[in-house]
């Protein structure tokens, strides 16, 4: 996805309120369909820098995700401590959340 069109979604709009075009790696707008008016240049720069320092404010997240035990390891351990009153998985999956966490701290 562009950064045009990503600035565009983060403005609100989607796909169908216009056309992008490409030219020499420039993305164009040719064409706008929504009812609500264009938004000019300056505002879509804008959008684009928003959008880019909330990803980038949001990238432990990604790599959290990323290594964090599995939804399955959870449900399994979760299982273990409260059905089975074995508390030693839960232990072990928190210990490592703590430590992806401590790995990558919030911005």
């Amino acid at each position: 996805m562009s950064t045009v069109n990503k600035a565009l979604n983060y403005l609100g709009f989607n796909s169908n309120d216009f056309v992008l075009q490409n030219n020499d790696g420039v993305d164009k707008i040719i064409q706008w369909h929504s009812e609500l008016p264009q938004p000019t240049q300056e505002a879509i720069d804008q959008a684009k820098i928003d959008w880019e320092n909330g990803w980038n404010a949001t990238q432990y997240q990604r790599d959290r995700a990323a290594e964090y035990p599995s939804i399955e390891a959870l449900v399994v351990a979760l299982w273990e401590g409260v059905v089975e009153e074995r508390m030693a998985a839960v232990t072990k999956l928190e210990t490592l959340r703590q430590a992806v966490k401590a790995k990558y701290p919030k911005g």
